[in-house]
């Protein structure tokens, strides 16, 4: 699993609602969380596509982005990682403790719930 850097996040959760984006879309959509101009947006994509985060697609002629990450997947490692590495837990971090965000519906929460469980075992061993 590749870890995200904060600013890849915020382009990621972009990707992760609208499902495919074009550079200039998602530099629109990020533009006041980053404060980027169009060119370090695009540099940034060039780096995450690099790293394996996204995958460009074709369509219409016009080149476009898509998470080649899924965002529970991604959550749920880096919810796993702080839990462990930073907060010096034992037991995975309640699934409830999302039930506030504005990014993960209530279906997903079980679903969440469910990959840090599985995170939590194999750690265990």
């Amino acid at each position: 699993m590749i870890r995200p850097s904060e600013y890849e996040l915020k382009l990621l959760r972009h990707l992760w609602r609208d499902k495919r984006l074009s550079a200039r879309e998602i530099q629109t959509l990020s533009e006041t969380e980053t404060q980027w101009s169009f060119s370090a947006t695009r540099k940034t994509l060039e780096r995450m596509v690099d790293k394996g985060l996204l995958a460009i697609e074709t369509v219409h002629g016009v080149k476009t982005y898509v998470a080649a990450q899924g965002k529970l997947e991604t959550l749920a490692a880096l919810v796993s990682d702080f839990a462990k590495n930073v907060l010096d837990l034992t037991e995975p971090v309640p699934a409830a403790t999302f039930a506030h965000s504005r990014n993960i519906s209530p279906n997903e929460i079980a679903e969440l719930e469910a990959m840090l469980e599985k995170l939590s075992k194999a750690d265990d061993q």
